[in-house]
């Protein structure tokens, strides 16, 4: 985008992380607001963050998984703004377990918020768009939507959807001043892990000890985003892990796997030992 100043942006998943702190770097910029989330307490507390800068913040609670709810946003944030010029499709959840053992109904309320939510938010807002001298879509991916991984099939699957969905909105949006990028966060310290379904309290207190040691801050991503945003970038990696993901997956499309297999292999048969 040529200019980010004055515009009207969209962020769903605002009411924490990452969407929170990209609202609020839109805000700081002079970005007037429309941000949508499930939770109303946190999105809330963004709303009044945010409005310090002095900028327009409106706040609705909407569910993403929801084509009908997505829409009717869309229509609220053009009768109260009047447009919009940015659109940050954040809202995402997890779940992590084996695939076998895992609930259908988990499934669908993961890929209902982390695809279809993509795919809605792209949908309905794509009309207002296009009626604006410029524009940009943002995707939230991970560095999983580069590559495969064990307990976490679901996830990687509805990541490395939103990233095709991504690259082929680029091409077919570029010569409408229509900028589309998907970003690839790595180890990010955010509520993901403690929100996410999982099979057992034990997997999401290692992963989440993790996430507290190594994670970087929510802002880490949102100053990303706003530099894909200006130099219309369409895919951006966020953190060295997220890097190096998509370099060994380049270099060693079929090795990865293999290596991958066999460290869980290896971990699992270790739990499985029997304690002498």
């Amino acid at each position: 985008m040529q200019r980010i100043e004055g515009r009207i942006a969209v962020v769903t998943g605002a009411a924490g992380g990452i969407g929170r702190a990209t609202a609020l770097r839109l805000s700081a910029r002079g970005c007037a607001l429309a941000l949508a989330d499930v939770d109303r307490s946190g999105l809330d507390e963004t709303a009044q963050q945010a409005s310090r800068f002095g900028t327009k913040v409106t706040a609705d609670v909407v569910d993403v998984s929801s084509s009908a709810a997505v829409e009717a946003f869309a229509r609220q944030v053009e009768a109260t703004h009047g447009a919009a010029h940015i659109l940050v499709n954040n809202a995402g959840v997890v779940i992590a377990g084996a695939f076998a053992e895992q609930r259908l109904e988990d499934l669908e309320w993961l890929v209902g918020i982390n695809y279809w939510g993509v795919v809605y938010g792209c949908h309905h807002f794509l009309p207002l768009l296009r009626r604006q001298d410029e524009g940009h879509i943002v995707n939230l991916s991970s560095m999983f939507g580069f590559l495969g991984l064990p307990h976490q099939s679901g996830y990687c699957a509805t990541k490395a959807a939103v990233r095709a969905l991504s690259e082929s909105l680029y091409a077919e949006l570029r010569r409408e001043r229509i900028g589309v990028t998907t970003v690839h966060p790595g180890c990010i310290d955010t509520s993901i892990v403690r929100a996410g379904r999982m099979q057992d309290e034990s997997t999401r207190q290692e992963v989440q000890a993790l996430f507290d040691r190594r994670g970087a801050p929510p802002d880490v991503v949102a100053r990303a985003i706003l530099r894909a945003i200006e130099k219309n970038r369409l895919f951006v990696r966020v953190r060295p892990e997220s890097i190096a993901t998509d370099w060994v997956k380049r270099l060693f499309p079929a090795a990865i796997h293999r290596f991958v297999a066999s460290r869980f292999e290896r971990q699992s048969a270790s739990i499985a030992a029997p304690r002498r």
